[in-house]
């Protein structure tokens, strides 16, 4: 797995170091200020206080070792472009600066960053998507007007089978898989369920009640996608 190191310890950055580390992640989490430090320390692998201006500094704690740098400093703007520059410097193989304009996305590319996130304006994204459009459960940008999205299989689609349905001639989406609730009983005679997928669906399979599809498409025929 990736080494991370997360620079500038918000509430965006303390959030993603401590999740990183507990999905198994090697992150060194820095910060200027020590209070925040000591607060995260036990958390993470490596929490360090020190200026991410000073490029020895880095380097003498590992920095230009890590795999990706998260660049999350959002109150000081000219110390988060000057971090980011001195990473890529230093060898950084992959810089994601956090941005909160437009404008300062542009910059951020423009001094070499490789990719710019706005989590606000994600989190804003996402919670239209789902106020808008109920149905659905979860939403992948794959790229501008193309997404990934799990949907609450439709009523009138139970008992039908995909040749049946012909949601690609008639929606123009792709099902590319189909997540379904299965009952069973465990060795002690527990009635329980689990999750299994379908992963590659057939024209033959059949749709259930209680199944999620995973559909790839246009954002528009998404948007106009049956959902009852």
């Amino acid at each position: 797995m990736d080494r991370f190191a997360v620079i500038g310890l918000g509430l965006f950055g303390r959030r993603l170091a401590h999740l990183l580390t507990e999905a198994g992640a090697d992150v060194i989490a820095i910060d200027r200020r020590q209070d925040v430090v000591d607060e995260i320390r036990d958390r993470v692998s490596l929490a360090v206080c020190l200026d991410s201006t000073n490029a020895d500094a880095l380097r003498a704690q590992g920095v230009d070792a890590v795999d990706v740098a998260i660049v999350g400093i959002g109150t000081d703007f000219e110390s988060a472009v000057l971090t980011a520059v001195l990473l890529k410097q230093l060898g950084v193989k992959r810089v994601i600066c956090r941005a909160t304009s437009q404008v300062r996305s542009q910059i951020f590319m423009r001094i070499g960053a490789d990719e710019v996130i706005n989590p606000e304006r994600e989190a804003a994204e996402r919670w239209r998507n789902r106020l808008l459009v109920p149905a659905v459960l979860e939403r992948s940008v794959l790229a501008e007007g193309t997404s990934l999205v799990h949907v609450a299989a439709p009523r009138r689609f139970v008992g039908k089978t995909l040749g049946e349905l012909q949601i690609r001639r008639k929606f123009e989406i792709n099902v590319v898989a189909i997540r379904r609730t299965v009952e069973h009983v465990d060795e002690d005679g527990v009635p329980q369920t689990r999750q299994e997928a379908i992963s590659v669906p057939t024209a033959d399979t059949c749709i259930e009640a209680g199944d999620v599809l995973l559909l790839i498409g246009a954002d528009d025929a998404l948007a106009a996608f049956p959902v009852d």
